[in-house]
């Protein structure tokens, strides 16, 4: 597992719309057209990739109003990656995001709404 996440490598802005959609078909998210799927991706904040060995493997977005509210959507990760950190790995980058990218850094707000049996531990910032 650690090998795996020495490998790995986080780009922000590089997702395609049809990646994402079928990053969410595959974590069990509802299909939606791509005029859908690349508006949302151009209006958020941020969106990260995960690439292992080339592949796309995991994904995060940050949506919000880019000065005190930021939302934390559509965090996935392939299933066979699952339960290795990945996940983790893309919410501390896009909180890092909205910690640099806040105006004043206080009243701030990061939030975030978790798919039922994916709650985890709470983050602490």
């Amino acid at each position: 597992m650690e090998v795996l996440l020495n490998e790995i490598e986080l780009k922000d802005n590089v997702l395609s719309a049809e990646d994402f959609i079928k990053m969410r078909i595959i974590n069990g998210f509802a299909e939606v057209p791509i005029e859908h799927a690349a508006k949302a991706l151009k209006n958020g904040q941020i969106n990260v990739s995960v690439i292992y060995r080339g592949e796309l493997i995991g994904m995060g977005r940050m949506v919000g109003d880019g000065a005190m509210y930021w939302y934390l959507q559509e965090i996935m990760v392939l299933p066979e990656y699952q339960k290795m950190g990945i996940g983790t790995l893309i919410v501390n980058h896009l909180i890092d995001y909205a910690k640099r990218n806040s105006l004043t850094g206080t009243f701030t707000t990061i939030g975030g709404v978790s798919a039922k049996g994916k709650e985890g531990e709470p983050i602490k910032i």
